[in-house]
């Protein structure tokens, strides 16, 4: 019987053995399964994240760019709302108008010397090598001041008198250079919104028309027809702020220029005076 108790006994402690290491067994798979499942969660919940993170951002540029697009095709809707003939023609006053501007600009910085190192370089060549060494300082410089220079020592010979009515007379001719195609700006500044007004004068009579054909003042008609006709005289005054800002830079260019020709003359004929003592 004890031997029978033994043997009951081991067997049982035996089986509640396999028993817990079972259940410890399903346990730690329960815990490593459920990391896991915390873990996938975790990830699609980062992975979900960054993929609304980069539809929004998706979304700002596609809106960003919308924008940009909606601006330039607004512009162009406009331009062609306005009618082909006196729209036309405003943009041909700004392109020949812009292309004027640019070439006067770049004439005009080409035509920009330093003239008090021109003045040094004369008056050394002169004291060293004489008045074909100075005019040959003039001719290896560019710009009106050093060729108001060449005339005023080409004539130094005949007199001071004559040195100084050459310097007068050839910086008149430069003046003219640097003024040269300057009017046609000015013109294009006045003729755009001129003919922007026209534009609304000539759409709110068409608007009126539209109005007697149908028999009846709607708002819509009259509201299409005016908004129309001021399209005109909106991108005329959009040309000719552009063209006038541009104007008045080259404006004040020349006059820095002319100024700076008129204190140089008056030095050159002073070395001179100096030279033929």
């Amino acid at each position: 019987m004890k031997r029978l108790f033994s043997i009951l006994a081991i067997t049982g402690l035996m089986t509640f053995g396999n028993i817990q290491a079972q259940e410890s067994t399903e346990a730690a798979d329960t815990t490593a399964t459920a990391t896991e499942m915390v873990d996938e969660t975790t990830d699609d919940a980062v992975a979900t994240d960054d993929a609304v993170t980069s539809d929004e951002e998706v979304v700002d540029v596609v809106t960003t760019t919308e924008d940009e697009a909606t601006f330039t095709q607004k512009m162009k809707q406009r331009f062609i709302e306005g009618g082909p003939g006196f729209m036309g023609i405003v943009l041909i006053c700004l392109i020949l108008g812009l292309a004027i501007a640019i070439e006067r600009i770049i004439y005009l910085n080409l035509s920009t010397t330093n003239s008090k190192k021109l003045i040094a370089d004369v008056e050394d060549a002169l004291k060293s090598g004489g008045v074909e060494a100075a005019k040959e300082v003039c001719r290896n410089t560019s710009g009106p001041v050093a060729s108001i220079f060449y005339q005023g020592l080409d004539r130094q010979a005949h007199g001071i008198d004559s040195a100084e009515k050459a310097v007068v007379a050839y910086g008149g001719v430069q003046m003219g250079q640097l003024e040269k195609n300057v009017s046609w700006i000015s013109l294009f500044i006045a003729l755009a919104p001129m003919l922007g007004f026209m534009g609304t004068v000539i759409g709110m009579i068409e608007a009126f028309d539209q109005i007697q054909s149908a028999g009846s003042m709607e708002p819509s008609l009259v509201a299409g027809g005016i908004k129309v006709a001021l399209l005109t005289t909106v991108f005329g005054l959009i040309v000719a702020i552009i063209l006038q800002i541009f104007y008045n830079y080259i404006i004040a260019k020349i006059d820095s220029i002319v100024n700076d020709m008129e204190d140089a003359s008056i030095s050159l004929i002073d070395i001179l005076s100096d030279y033929r003592k």
